[in-house]
């Protein structure tokens, strides 16, 4: 009886990139006109809470419009022969509207707000949020959204799935960013590696990897055939 091979795959903005999920990085759309402490720091949000909240309004209407691209899709594919656990960076829900089943979502989600109050309690939230709403019994409420300086979420999570790995896939992301970018430290040697970024040649933080210098939309489904076909 063959054991089921356990996927996990690590994914940063790359992968919704193409879906027009915009970055910090990016020129233009809605993070241009906004310094990072200012939106997505503690500090930022203390200061000036209006703009925090309409910043994370304006992300999420956007996100409504946003559907999963090739690459979302493809992954999918692979949880009819594997165990697949993705482990996100991304605040976005494509890989959920692609229908992937087990998410670790290590930065929060923009489709969840919590409890300022009771960081546990934590809502489902698709319309604009203000200060004026408020929880089941009267909480105010904030976006669920790691900001700079605070912890990120599941990261045991994270870890264990990473431990358990067969195969591990990172996608759109260089691996630059921690603590996400140091889950490659606990995989077991003997863990088939894949790395797949448009600019692949200029990560050079990883060894051991097999690399494939794509955009997630070309990559992604290249290397799910490659697996499904038992090429790996």
């Amino acid at each position: 009886m063959n054991l089921i091979k356990k996927i996990v795959i690590l994914t940063g903005a790359g992968i919704s990139a193409e879906s027009g999920i915009k970055t910090f990085r990016d020129s233009g759309g809605l993070w241009e006109n906004y310094k990072i402490e200012d939106v997505a720091s503690p500090e930022g949000f203390k200061k000036n809470p209006d703009l925090v909240y309409d910043f994370y309004n304006q992300r999420r209407r956007q996100l409504q419009s946003c559907k999963p691209n090739d690459a979302h899709r493809a992954l999918t594919d692979l949880e009819k022969e594997f165990d697949v656990t993705i482990i996100t960076q991304n605040v976005d829900n494509l890989h959920e509207k692609a229908g992937s089943k087990h998410i670790i979502h290590i930065h929060g989600e923009l489709n969840k707000v919590r409890s300022i109050q009771n960081p546990h309690l934590i809502l489902d939230w698709e319309k604009d949020l203000t200060q004026d709403d408020r929880g089941p019994h009267g909480e105010s409420l904030r976006p669920h959204i790691v900001w700079f300086g605070e912890s990120v979420l599941d990261m045991d999570k994270a870890i264990e799935a990473t431990r358990r790995a067969d195969i591990f896939i990172v996608i759109g992301t260089s691996l630059q960013v921690f603590p996400a970018a140091g889950l490659v430290h606990y995989l077991n040697f003997e863990v088939q590696k894949y790395l797949i970024d448009p600019h692949v040649e200029k990560i050079s933080t990883v060894s051991g990897f097999e690399k494939i210098s794509e955009k997630a939309s070309i990559g992604v489904p290249l290397l799910v055939k490659k697996l499904m076909n038992g090429k790996s």
